[in-house]
C-alpha cells in the first residue's frame, strides 16, 4: 500500500486515544488548561459521570475571538514557541492536542471572553468533521467549555465506560490531587446537580490543613509530619505520614513543579525512609518537589503521568535524607515530649498540630551550633530557588511554610547524625566544613581527613578515622543483631550467575538471612538480590553477597563474626570526623582504649633531635 499522510479528522481521532481515555482525563486537560490561564475559581459540572455532559468554567485571561477557531487546531498553543521553552516546561499543557482531541469525539463548545473585549464569542465543532462555527455569546471574563456526548462518534470506545459512579469517581480522585497542590484555586465540583466537593482557597496553613483534611482524612491531617528541605534550586516541601500512625490512607501524592506524576523512584525513597523504622506498609505522603524546569523532563509519557530527572540519584538521596531526618526526629519527639490532644479544641487548631521538621543544609547547622536561633528564622533566613520565587506554583505553601509556625506546631531542633548526613550528601566529599567542626568542641585536629592527632603526654599518636568508624559500625549492629537488622529493597534488584549450591544453602540459612536483612531468590540460574541492610547499600552487591553465601556454605558465624563483616564492608563515608569522634566517645571503656592504643606512636623525639642537628651541623 501507497505512503499517505493521515487527514486532519482521523490524526485527530487517534491523537483522541492516548489523550482521552475516559471522562476524567477530559477533566484534567480542561482544568490544567484553566489553571494556566490564571484562574482563581474553576467550577466543574458533571452530569451522568461525564458521559453526557462535563462543563468546566474559569475565571482566567480568557481566548480573544480571533484565536476561537485556532484552539480547537491541532499542534496550536500558547505555551511553547520554540525548542528552548520544550526543555524547561513550566506549564501544565504544552503540546496543544487536548482541545482537538476532545473535539474529534465529542460536541464541544468553546465560549470565552478576554477584560479586552466587550462581548464574548462562543467557538462550537462537532465530532470528526472539525468545522468550527464562532457567534457571539453572553459570558463574563473568562471561559467555559461544555464537552457534551463524550465518544458519541466512536461507539467501540463508549462501550468500555464503566458506571457513571466508576467515572465520577475518577474524576472525583483526580480534582483532589490537584486540590492539594492548586491551595490557591477555588475548585467546586457537583454531579447531576448536586454539589459533591467545595474546595475553598488555603492561604493560611491551618485552612491547608483543613483542605488535606477534605482530601485524605481528618487523622492523616491531624498527626501529619510537615517536611520543609530546601538546598540551591531544589526543595521538598509537604506532608508526611507519622510512623506510629495507627491511620489506613491511600494517600500516595507526589507532585513535580506542580505536575503531580507517579515516579517509582520517590516510592522507593519513601519505603526506604519508612523502613528504617519497621514499618512495612506504604505510608501516606504528600510531597512537592520544586527545581530547576531544565533538571527534569516532562515529555516523556502521553498522559504526562511520569517524568525524567538528569541526575535521578541525587533527587532521590536528596528526598530519602529528608524523610530520614523528619522520621527520626519524630521518634525522639515522641519520647521526649508527648503531646496530649485536646478534646475540646476547635477543628482548625486540631488541624494546625502537625509537627514541622526542617533540615536546610548551612541554616540547619548554624541553628544547631548556636542554639539560638528559631526554625521560623532559619525558614527565612533559607534563600529560594528562583523558579519558586516567580511560578506562583506554591504560593500558599510559602507563606504557611516560611512564616511563623502554627500556634500548636512542633518545631525541633536537628541532630548531629541528621545535619551530619545531609551536609556530606550536599557538599563535596572529603571537604570538612568549619561548622562541621563545632559540634564537638574536645575533638582532636585532623590530619588530612584521615587521621586524629592525639598528644597525652610524651606521646604523639596518629588514630585513624576510617578504623575508628568500622569500630564503631560493629558495635552499633552487635546491638542489632539481637532483634534483626532492617533491610531496605533496592530501586533496582541486583543478579548475578548462581552457584548450583546457593539455593541450599539459602534454604538452611533463611533464619540467618533473614535476621541480616536480607532478601535472596533463585530463578532461571540467577541469584537475585532483592533487599539488603542500610549498612551495605552502596557496597558491590554482586561481589560481597556471593562472598557471604560461600561463608555460609562452610559456616553458621557467631553474631561477633557477622558484625564485624558488615562493618568491613559498610561504606561509612557518610561519618564526618566530628560525628564519629562522637561516637567513639560513646564506646564502651575497653573499646575506646584499644583504638587508642592501636593507633601509630609518631617518633616525634627522633625527628625533632635530627632536625636540630641538622641545623646546628656547620657548613
Amino acid at each position: 500500500m501507497a505512503i499517505e499522510i493521515l487527514p486532519p479528522q482521523l490524526a485527530n481521532q487517534i491523537a483522541a486515544g492516548e489523550v482521552v481515555e475516559r471522562p476524567a482525563s477530559v477533566v484534567k486537560e480542561l482544568v490544567e488548561n484553566s489553571i494556566d490561564a490564571g484562574a482563581t475559581r474553576i467550577d466543574i459540572d458533571i452530569e451522568k459521570g461525564g458521559a453526557k455532559l462535563i462543563r468546566i468554567r474559569d475565571n482566567g485571561g480568557g481566548i480573544c475571538r480571533d484565536e476561537l477557531a485556532l484552539a480547537l487546531s491541532r499542534h496550536a498553543t500558547s505555551k511553547v514557541h520554540c525548542l528552548d521553552d520544550l526543555e524547561a516546561i513550566i506549564s501544565f499543557g504544552f503540546r496543544g492536542e487536548a482541545l482537538a482531541s476532545i473535539s474529534s469525539v465529542s460536541r464541544l463548545t468553546l465560549t470565552s471572553r478576554t477584560e479586552a473585549q466587550s462581548e464574548a464569542w462562543a467557538a462550537y465543532a462537532e465530532g470528526a468533521e472539525m468545522a468550527v462555527k464562532v457567534v457571539p455569546a453572553a459570558h463574563p471574563v473568562g471561559t467555559t467549555i461544555d464537552v457534551v456526548d463524550l465518544f458519541f462518534n466512536t461507539p467501540a470506545r463508549r462501550r468500555f465506560l464503566k458506571s457513571d459512579k466508576t467515572e465520577f469517581s475518577h474524576i472525583d480522585e483526580w480534582l483532589k490531587r490537584i486540590a492539594l497542590v492548586r491551595q490557591d484555586v477555588h475548585f467546586t465540583l457537583s454531579h447531576n446537580g448536586k454539589t459533591v466537593r467545595n474546595y475553598r482557597p488555603a492561604a493560611t496553613e491551618a485552612q491547608f490543613l483543613q483542605r488535606l483534611a477534605q482530601v485524605s482524612s481528618k487523622g492523616f491531617a491531624e498527626q501529619a509530619l510537615q517536611v520543609t528541605c530546601e538546598h540551591d534550586d531544589m526543595s521538598l516541601q509537604g506532608y508526611l505520614q507519622h510512623p506510629g500512625a495507627a491511620v489506613d490512607t491511600d494517600v500516595h501524592y507526589f507532585y513535580v513543579n506542580g505536575r503531580l506524576v507517579r515516579d517509582r523512584l520517590v516510592n522507593h525513597a519513601v519505603r526506604q525512609a519508612f523502613s528504617e523504622q519497621g514499618a512495612t506498609e506504604q505510608a501516606g505522603y504528600v510531597l512537592m518537589l520544586t527545581l530547576d524546569p531544565h533538571q527534569v523532563d516532562v515529555n516523556v509519557h502521553p498522559a504526562k503521568h511520569e517524568v525524567r530527572f538528569h541526575q535521578s540519584r541525587y533527587v532521590h538521596d536528596f528526598i530519602l535524607q529528608a524523610l530520614q531526618s523528619a522520621l527520626r526526629q519524630a521518634g525522639e519527639l515522641a519520647l521526649s515530649q508527648p503531646t496530649a490532644k485536646t478534646a475540646a479544641a476547635p477543628p482548625v487548631s486540631t488541624l494546625s498540630n502537625a509537627h514541622s521538621f526542617v533540615p536546610e543544609s548551612k541554616a540547619v547547622e548554624q541553628a544547631y551550633t548556636g542554639n539560638t536561633r528559631s526554625m521560623a528564622g532559619v525558614r527565612e533566613a533559607t534563600s529560594h530557588s528562583s523558579y519558586e520565587r516567580n511560578s506562583g506554583l506554591f504560593r500558599g505553601q510559602r507563606d504557611s511554610y516560611h512564616g511563623q509556625s502554627s500556634p500548636r506546631g512542633t518545631n525541633v531542633e536537628p541532630d548531629a547524625r541528621a545535619v551530619s548526613a545531609y551536609r556530606d550528601l550536599m557538599q563535596t566529599p572529603g571537604v570538612e566544613s568549619p561548622a562541621a567542626m563545632t559540634l564537638v568542641t574536645d575533638m582532636p585536629p585532623v590530619l588530612d581527613g584521615e587521621y586524629w592527632v592525639i598528644a597525652k603526654d610524651n606521646e604523639l599518636r596518629l588514630i585513624s578515622i576510617t578504623h575508628t568508624a568500622t569500630a564503631c559500625c560493629k558495635q552499633e549492629l552487635l546491638g542489632k543483631l539481637a532483634t534483626g537488622l532492617v533491610s531496605q529493597p533496592l530501586l533496582m534488584p541486583v543478579s548475578v550467575a548462581a552457584d548450583s549450591q546457593w539455593l541450599d544453602v539459602i534454604a538452611q540459612r533463611e533464619q540467618l538471612l533473614r535476621k541480616l536483612g536480607i532478601e535472596l531468590t533463585i530463578r532461571f540460574e540467577q541469584l537475585i538480590i532483592k533487599k539488603v541492610p542500610p549498612y551495605l547499600r552502596d557496597c558491590q552487591l554482586a561481589v560481597i553477597i556471593p562472598e557471604l553465601l560461600q561463608w555460609l556454605t562452610a559456616e553458621v558465624p557467631a553474631d561477633m563474626a557477622l558484625a564485624a563483616w558488615i562493618a568491613d564492608k559498610a561504606n561509612k563515608r557518610y561519618l564526618a570526623p566530628a560525628q564519629c569522634w562522637q561516637q567513639l566517645s560513646q564506646l564502651p571503656d575497653e573499646i575506646q582504649q584499644q583504638i587508642m592504643t592501636g593507633g601509630m606512636i609518631l617518633p616525634w623525639q627522633t625527628w625533632l633531635e635530627e632536625q636540630l642537628s641538622d641545623t646546628t651541623t656547620p657548613a
